[in-house]
């Protein structure tokens, strides 16, 4: 009878999630890249791209599969406040998130447009800046049980952004915030709350640090430290209603970065410390 009730108690536990048989180390990441924070590869470039958050230079690099760093573009006309994702829309132009907000505080945040034309050049600059605010904050900063403002996330679609909150509240529950920004740098927007999602209830394994969409628009990701959620059949613009499944990685990390090479196959980046760098990761979809 135990031997039934471990059987079946296996049973179930592999049809909730996948484990890392499909998820691999590819490469190590360049060693000029300290704290990869995005992962996006545009339809304009054969490279996978990749920022640097607060603190760091801004620059937009590019390196290839074995790790190999081919592009540094240097952004001349705006500042590194906390670049925390990439994204790029159909025309290969690759948009830059500069949305952190660890303390909840800024009230700078913005999107970046790079044009694909320029992903060639050795230094750029953001072609548009879209401003936007979130209607529901009021304090800057709120106090600490509700700090649910800072961003780590977003995609673009049908030319508009969508971004998910990393929660850093006091009481976090593993709650992130679905918002929507127009694609539109005329003035300054309120992203539009669209929907949210609980994805479990410790930070250091739940708090979503990136997302995207697939090719074919039918698939969306997002990224902790060791899981991925991947969302289906929503309804609208609301991905994170539908189905939805949870992939264990079994791989505990500082990974920020994540991006659909093809419908089937996800790439993750990494953080390193001070001795090593981080890795470039792949995960196949089954």
């Amino acid at each position: 009878m135990k031997a039934l009730s471990f059987l079946a108690l296996l049973s179930i536990t592999f049809s909730c999630s996948q484990t890392q048989d499909n998820f691999s180390t590819i490469s190590s990441l360049p060693k000029k890249i300290k704290e990869a924070s995005a992962c996006e590869i545009s339809k304009a470039s054969p490279l996978i791209w990749t920022i640097e958050d607060n603190h760091n230079h801004n620059v937009l690099f590019g390196f290839n599969e074995k790790g190999e760093l081919i592009k540094q573009i240097t952004i001349s006309n705006v500042e590194n406040n906390d670049w925390e994702d990439l994204t790029s829309d159909d025309e290969g132009n690759i948009y830059i998130g500069d949305f952190g907000n660890n303390d909840n505080e800024r009230q700078n945040l913005a999107i970046y447009k790079i044009k694909a034309s320029d992903l060639n050049k050795d230094e750029a600059q953001a072609e548009s800046i879209v401003q936007f605010y979130y209607p529901e904050q009021t304090e800057f900063p709120p106090k600490k049980k509700d700090r649910i403002f800072d961003v780590e996330s977003f995609f673009i679609h049908n030319n508009k952004f969508y971004l998910f909150t990393k929660n850093r509240s006091s009481k976090f529950d593993g709650t992130t915030v679905l918002y929507e920004v127009e694609n539109n740098s005329s003035q300054k927007l309120p992203a539009k709350k669209i929907g949210s999602f609980v994805t479990c209830e410790q930070f250091n394994h739940c708090a979503v640090t990136s997302a995207d969409i697939s090719p074919k628009k039918d698939k969306v990701a997002i990224l902790s430290s060791d899981k991925v959620w991947i969302f289906t059949n929503w309804k609208d613009n609301n991905f994170l209603s539908g189905k939805v499944e949870k992939i264990e990685l079994n791989h505990h990390t500082q990974k920020e970065g994540l991006c659909f090479k093809d419908e089937n196959t996800i790439l993750m980046t990494d953080e390193g410390g001070k001795k090593q760098t981080g890795n470039l990761y792949q995960l196949k979809l089954k």
